[in-house]
């Protein structure tokens, strides 16, 4: 007597493999392309800026509304920087009356900067640390700079200018 060949129900062992490497896949791409919504931090103490500066240079970030103001001089602590994670951008005062303005999208998986610290602005999905005074990578995984942006500071306000 011949049987017919055994066809076990429900799916079979490659696709039961293959759908779990492709849910830990999306799992792991989800955790490293996300930050969380604080929308700034900052540290240093208060200086006081001069009435007029155009700092910056470089390229324009994506989606700022140029010449919209962005803080106030008062706002941004010297030695120190605050991010707009809303207009994506981050604003540092290296020294007193000297502005900053860079992208908030760290370069190295494209997270948002979340504060600025010590001297650096701090990527907290890896750990990429860049400087308030040229942007350049000062550690983590990260190589390249973030880009700077165009700020005109009048009185005291601190305006994106293009």
């Amino acid at each position: 007597m011949t049987s017919a060949p055994f066809h076990p129900a429900g799916p079979a062992r490659r696709t039961v493999v293959a759908a779990a490497g492709a849910a830990g896949l999306a799992v792991a791409l989800t955790a490293c392309s996300g930050s969380d919504d604080d929308a700034s931090g900052d540290t240093g103490s208060a200086g006081s800026p001069p009435a007029s500066q155009d700092a910056g240079g470089g390229e324009s970030g994506g989606g700022e509304e140029a010449g919209a103001a962005l803080a106030a001089t008062a706002d941004i602590p010297e030695g120190g920087g605050k991010v707009f994670a809303d207009r994506k951008v981050v604003v540092t005062q290296p020294t007193a009356g000297e502005f900053k303005a860079f992208s908030a999208t760290c370069t190295h998986q494209g997270c948002a900067v979340k504060s600025v610290a010590d001297g650096v602005i701090n990527c907290p999905c890896h750990n990429s640390n860049f400087s308030i005074t040229d942007g350049s990578v000062q550690g983590g995984p990260a190589t390249k700079p973030l880009p700077a942006l165009r700020i005109t500071v009048s009185g005291d306000s601190i305006r994106l200018t293009g």
